[in-house]
């Protein structure tokens, strides 16, 4: 029985790590977002740099010690891994969930978003099977006897597990859990569908009385039903302060706004374009690839010398700054700025295209595997 229940929590341990890892290096950038911010809660900056670079290690980690722990190796240095691992991760999400610092623990990256305190709960029931697992640590036995097969295959898994998460940093997540995807029509994702609700707010006003100094709260119902707006007596004392009192639907882009430099709104014009449109983002200016930037310049050229196709870049620089980037790099397209946020959502490169066409995301390439402007124009221009 003993062992049944060792085996057990080796299994869900072992795959739980691997799948977590497996997630999470799909979208190393992602989660190198995702270790910016606690770096930031942590007072920690120094690392932000380095984000995306221990992202894809701590991935490999994980998918490494949840597969040598299903295969038995090294039972002993294995379950102390995982200890340590497991009571770091318990202690940031317990931070993380009663601070309120980090709204989501980027535990499965975007592909199952985890409140901090489900991530805590989660943390709570792997710490209690890794503790079982570290006490029965002499139990368990490798698949293989030989220490050189042991070898050849922890190196192994860890060479695929490093490479998978390089691979789709320099190319893409293999996957797209994102709301900008492939296939996507980004107008729909904008609005409420019809039957459902938005999020229902309470707003609560201070109120104090000129004449008698009384003093009272009540909301913003109370306030219109009573009419007491109507007494000039009664003045709002202060900021009035805004509840969520019932969760309703939420868009799943709801922070897209898209304006020129003078802060005219283009989103709707930009998105909805029925023609192909290319979208070149680069969310940050000062770090993005300037040699990618002047491969795309050429590409959105002849694309509109050509087809007449319509180029965009998104920055969320500002527009002293671009304007500078644009007279550097005698940029072509038309340049339009937008948040941080949705930018890095959009594409998971610095700069990444996008094809648009009717508000529909035809296609997005890292800069690294764009392709040429004939093999464009082949797929898509022409027909």
């Amino acid at each position: 029985m003993k062992n049944v229940l060792l085996t057990i929590s080796r299994i869900f341990v072992g795959v739980l790590f691997i799948f977590s890892g497996l997630i999470k290096a799909n979208d190393p950038l992602g989660f190198g977002y995702k270790l910016q911010e606690y770096f930031e809660v942590f007072h920690m900056d120094f690392l932000s740099p380095a984000a995306t670079g221990i992202a894809i290690l701590l991935c490999t980690l994980e998918i490494v010690l949840g597969a040598l722990l299903l295969l038995g190796f090294w039972g002993k240095k294995v379950s102390w891994g995982l200890l340590l691992l497991i009571i770091f991760f318990t202690l940031l999400t317990f931070v993380s969930a009663f601070f309120k610092v980090v709204t989501s623990c980027g535990c499965f990256g975007d592909a199952i978003p985890l409140t901090p305190w489900q991530s805590f709960g989660k943390d709570i029931v792997l710490l209690v099977l890794i503790i079982y697992i570290f006490l029965k640590k002499d139990s368990i036995l490798p698949f293989f006897k030989k220490d050189k097969t042991q070898l050849n295959i922890a190196i192994l898994i860890s060479v695929v597990a490093l490479l998978f998460g390089l691979y789709t940093y320099n190319f893409l997540p293999v996957i797209d859990f994102l709301p900008y995807k492939v296939g996507a029509h980004i107008p729909s994702l904008m609005v409420i569908p019809p039957g459902e609700k938005p999020d229902e707010f309470q707003i609560m006003y201070h109120l104090k009385n000129k004449k008698t100094k009384d003093e009272k709260d009540m909301s913003d119902k109370e306030y219109l039903k009573t009419e007491i707006w109507k007494d000039n007596n009664w003045e709002i004392v202060g900021e009035p302060t805004k509840t969520l009192v019932k969760k309703g639907y939420d868009p799943k882009i709801k922070d897209l706004i898209i304006t020129d430099a003078s802060g005219t709104d283009y989103t709707k014009e930009l998105i909805e374009n029925p023609y192909y449109s290319l979208v070149f983002v680069a969310y940050n200016l000062n770090n993005t690839n300037e040699k990618a930037i002047g491969d795309l310049n050429a590409l959105a050229l002849n694309a509109t010398q050509q087809f007449n196709i319509r180029s965009v870049l998104l920055t969320s620089n500002s527009a002293i700054d671009a304007q500078k980037f644009i007279k550097k790099n005698n940029l072509f397209s038309e340049v339009f700025y937008a948040d941080a946020v949705p930018l890095k959502s959009m594409v998971r490169a610095n700069p990444g295209v996008i094809l648009l066409k009717n508000g529909v995301v035809i296609n997005k390439w890292h800069f690294h595997n764009v392709p040429s402007f004939e093999q464009l124009s082949t797929k898509y221009f022409s027909k």
